[in-house]
């Protein structure tokens, strides 16, 4: 059985609706928790590696030496072109990795379900999926990242450029969640209090949001992996 790796910075941000076609793909899942295990030595050659979101800043080594070692992982396997994946954190970090420069969004944060526009090459790609027969995902995310040299810009938003890109044929980064699901969002409103407070994010807002979008975007969500998966397996 393939084995696919999946790198997590928070608990209650997990595959979610990803974990289902990974696994009927032939996969069998790992988590490493970052942080708190050191990444495994078979990471540079699993058969996917999966790097998800956390709300911690890609540029915040000397807090969290951890990011560092995930950066040079994901350096190594884009390189090779081996099957990678990154969500909102784990996107930045692969746009670190190949030189890109990650920060602070000048738009601020960018919370909540909207849209997203694909470029040709994302209409092209997986993420057409996705977005059929509506466009609205959930975004979650203050930094933002310029887009690495030799990559393939996938989609926008109207807050910030940079919401997915290509590199190789294996390679994909994404800036929002198209993972998360409505039953797991109550986690987050808990987990991330603090943030959406500052950010004047209405709690009951973003739940009645996620109420009326999420299953939808769930559903096109698997289909999105799944058409994913088989594409760099092709």
């Amino acid at each position: 059985m393939k084995t696919a790796l999946v790198i997590r910075h928070l608990a209650f941000e997990d595959l979610g609706s990803f974990a289902e076609p990974i696994a009927a793909a032939g996969y069998s899942i790992r988590y490493v928790e970052a942080g708190m295990q050191l990444i495994p030595a078979e990471a540079a050659d699993a058969d996917l590696l999966i790097v998800l979101g956390g709300p911690i800043g890609v540029y915040q080594t000397e807090d969290y030496p951890f990011l560092t070692d995930e950066a040079a992982l994901l350096r190594g396997r884009l390189g090779r072109d081996a099957p990678t994946l990154g969500v909102c954190l784990g996107g930045q970090l692969m746009a670190a990795a190949l030189g890109a420069r990650v920060y602070p969004g000048g738009a601020g944060k960018e919370i909540g379900f909207a849209p997203i526009s694909l470029t040709q090459a994302g209409r092209q790609s997986a993420l057409a999926a996705l977005v059929e027969p509506e466009a609205e995902v959930l975004h979650w995310h203050g930094d933002t990242f310029d887009l690495p040299d030799g990559a393939a810009l996938l989609a926008s938003s109207a807050l910030y450029p940079h919401q997915a890109f290509a590199v190789g044929r294996r390679g994909l980064a994404l800036q929002f969640h198209p993972e998360a699901e409505k039953d797991g969002l109550e986690r987050w409103l808990i987990g991330h209090t603090a943030e959406l407070s500052a950010a004047g994010v209405s709690i009951a807002g973003l739940r009645a949001a996620a109420a009326a979008k999420a299953p939808g975007l769930a559903e096109r969500s698997r289909r999105f992996i799944a058409r994913w998966l088989a594409d760099i397996d092709a």
